[in-house]
């Protein structure tokens, strides 16, 4: 088996899981959730949440993974061993199986990005006109076009992960990410200085406090803050696998959270703004992206410029979680078979591509598919994955693989979160989710 690379450090580190973190859930949900429940007043549940719950699950994750210096798989069989427990590797297999899930339709979208950043960078959308867009869209997902882009999206992926974590992964991020950032705040800039976007503003940050007593806000609060940096079991326990003994994991999980927070409220500035100042609907999900984002770039001054950088700017936010989704399944091949990176890559994307073709080709079966997998998988895994890190390994030993490297070490009060409020509000993520079709 190849030697296991690690990463170069702690900013490597960082870059990787704030790239592993930020994704489309960043741009197209959370601006739509944060004025819809409540403004400034959504923030009080979400930043609790993120910063108490998901900077706890990080933690978790990496420290399981640097522990162990295995994959999901891997790090579960060994601590079952441990233990002299049954079960560990069909356990282990369903965070991976669900971020694999991920990369399957995740890759899909990534090639509908890459089509429409080319689609801005050659002013294709100025001979489309505004009734038109929403056709144009619906033309191309779910329709053989959508392959050729799917397998592009696929390729470039699969070039990166092949390079290995520090000339693939980190370099990537490393480049991707200040990049990404820089973007976000001229863009915003520009769309706070459009006509009518004190409208967005007002949509965003002026507070309903009476929605604090719908408990619909705090489920879809805790749903966004769980799931945007990425807990599932798996994909932030890869990146902690490759992580050296002396980097300061309680930092590393606060600065993921705080830079994926600080990515959201810029995309919600890039975009909430631009959407009432032409007096639009806000939307969510890929119906903002593809439609609403399309149709202000027609209506601005100069939306060639900002649309070929708003576009390339979700090309990155998306590409660098891709990353993370195809690691997750490479290093599950190479641990278990053990076979070198560059053939574990080219079956994963493979197996990616080909899957991935029927929900190119039927944009119901893409959503069932997305939905069973975010909606079930991805919670249980990260449900498993809670009880394993807390509970079968220790959450004792957890908290001093945590606490090797760290300036200011975690007290004994942090058993308690992790072991009980953290696994506890796991399970109900997963509950709330299925009643609700989904809360991620």
């Amino acid at each position: 088996m190849e030697k296991r690379e690690t990463f170069s450090g702690k900013i490597g580190f960082i870059l990787a899981c704030i790239g592993a973190a930020i994704g489309l859930g960043n741009i197209w949900m959370f601006p739509w959730r944060l004025g819809s429940y409540g403004g400034a007043a959504f923030l009080i549940p979400y930043l609790f949440f993120i910063l108490v719950l998901g900077t706890t699950g990080l933690m978790g994750e990496f420290a399981f993974g640097r522990n162990k210096k295995r994959g999901a798989i891997g790090a579960f069989k060994e601590v079952f061993e441990e233990r002299n427990l049954p079960l560990a590797s069909p356990l282990g297999a369903i965070p991976v199986i669900g971020v694999s899930g991920v990369f399957v339709f995740y890759l899909i979208v990534v090639g509908w990005i890459l089509k429409y950043f080319i689609l801005a960078l050659t002013n294709g959308f100025a001979t489309v006109s505004v009734d038109n867009i929403p056709a144009m869209f619906g033309g191309f997902a779910g329709q053989p076009q959508s392959i050729v882009w799917h397998m592009l999206a696929i390729i470039i992926t699969l070039i990166i992960v092949n390079l290995g974590v520090v000339k693939g992964i980190e370099k990537a991020n490393k480049y991707m990410m200040p990049t990404l950032f820089a973007i976000l705040i001229v863009l915003g800039s520009r769309s706070l200085t459009l006509p009518g976007a004190l409208e967005g503003l007002k949509f965003l940050f002026i507070p309903d406090w009476a929605l604090l007593k719908d408990p619909t806000t705090w489920i879809m609060a805790l749903g966004q803050s769980f799931f945007t940096v990425s807990l599932g079991g798996a994909a932030m326990l890869v990146y902690g696998s490759y992580l050296k003994d002396d980097v300061d994991i309680p930092e590393s999980a606060i600065h993921t959270a705080i830079f994926n927070t600080c990515a959201s409220f810029l995309a919600a500035l890039v975009i909430i703004p631009a959407v009432f100042a032409f007096g639009l609907s806000p939307q969510a999900g890929p119906t903002l992206l593809f439609i609403t984002i399309p149709n202000i770039l027609k209506l601005m001054p100069g939306g060639y410029i900002f649309g070929t950088f708003f576009f390339l700017s979700i090309f990155f936010a998306a590409l660098s979680s891709a990353l993370n989704l195809m690691e997750v399944p490479v290093e599950a091949l190479m641990d278990r078979f053990n076979i070198s990176r560059r053939k574990s890559a080219i079956i994963v994307g493979t197996l990616g591509f080909l899957i991935g073709i029927p929900l190119d080709l039927n944009i119901n079966l893409f959503g069932k598919f997305a939905d069973f997998v975010s909606i079930y998988l991805i919670p249980l895994g990260a449900v498993l994955a809670a009880i394993v890190f807390f509970w079968v390994f220790g959450v004792s030993r957890a908290r001093e693989e945590i606490n090797k490297g760290a300036n200011k070490p975690l007290g004994v009060w942090w058993e308690f979160v992790a072991k009980y409020v953290f696994t506890i509000v796991a399970v109900i993520v997963l509950v709330l989710g299925v009643i609700y079709g989904g809360i991620g």
